[in-house]
């Protein structure tokens, strides 16, 4: 089907000819000037197997069978529960091919699965750009986890039901969470902001707003310890941070005494907050690492 270049309208596609069936009981029989169509969708929709509240003459069969068998463009259903807390839920693929995926009859959209290709020995960007620069996840899924939306689940009875259509073990599909257990912020000082992008568009002689540092955890978790802070020319990435030859020596008090014990806050970027100017003269950044963790409950007893 063509779907791009100029005046694609008017090029012939499709079945053009000629075709014909041969070995038949009639001999050769001529097909070429039957009425060929293209249709939208799959038979699976039109019957409604995705939905939970349809009824449906299908058979279907048993999942051992299923996976003795993997074939391409097969159905597969199967009932779960919705899984306990509040965290992002997703859809591990893993072992699966292509397809779609449904939820309670909501589409959760196309999977695909194929493995990324390359050499990822290493990585030099000196010189011209070339597409194998640099490559990253050979031998991994190109995307393996897919995001399963909480407000489609009940608490029982969810029908999960998937068009694969490559082939695939569907017994290696699993229902994740998502559990964030640090999270990490850097921000240099005079980092574009939206107030300070009006005043120099708008020539107001307005005070220049200090950029700021957020740090979140996810619900029902809070700000247990800062693993990393350094508000100068610190090293490395999220995970990797190191100090550099610049360094305050108040940025962990000053991360703690906003942070911990909080879900969210909020470290303005500037000398002032940090005691002094650590390194004169030198763009400087606060990058930062905090650990989250379950937020703890307390009662008070009253005697």
């Amino acid at each position: 089907m063509k779907n791009v270049g100029g005046h694609f309208e008017t090029w012939n596609t499709g079945i053009l000819g000629p075709v014909a069936l041969h070995g038949l009981d009639q001999g050769k029989w001529d097909l070429s000037w039957q009425k060929w169509t293209y249709q939208v969708g799959l038979k699976g929709e039109e019957m409604n197997l995705v939905s939970p509240n349809a009824f449906s003459s299908v058979e279907w069969m048993q999942g051992s069978l299923a996976v003795q068998r993997p074939q391409p463009l097969t159905w597969h259903k199967a009932h779960f529960n919705a899984p306990e807390g509040d965290e992002p839920l997703a859809l591990d693929m893993q072992g699966m091919g292509k397809g779609q995926i449904w939820i309670n009859g909501q589409s959760i959209g196309r999977y695909w699965t194929a493995y990324a290709n390359g050499n990822c020995s290493g990585c030099n960007y000196a010189g011209a750009y070339r597409p194998p620069k640099c490559q990253l996840g050979c031998g991994q899924p190109t995307q393996r986890w897919y995001h399963v939306p909480r407000s489609w689940l009940k608490p029982t009875q969810n029908l999960l039901v998937l068009f694969e259509e490559l082939g695939g073990n569907p017994s290696r599909i699993s229902l994740v969470k998502r559990s964030v257990t640090s999270v990490c912020a850097e921000v240099t000082e005079y980092h574009p902001t939206i107030k300070n992008w009006q005043i120099e568009s708008y020539g107001k002689p307005e005070e220049f707003h200090s950029p700021k540092a957020h740090l979140r955890c996810s619900p029902g978790h809070t700000i247990s310890s800062i693993k990393f802070a350094s508000f100068g020319t610190p090293l490395g990435t999220c995970g990797t941070y190191q100090q550099g030859a610049c360094h305050a020596t108040t940025s962990y008090d000053i991360l703690q005494k906003k942070c911990i014990g909080q879900q969210k806050c909020t470290v303005a970027i500037s000398n002032s907050n940090f005691g002094q100017d650590p390194c004169p003269n030198v763009m400087k950044r606060l990058s930062v690492e905090a650990v989250c963790s379950p937020t703890v409950s307390t009662t008070n007893w009253r005697g």
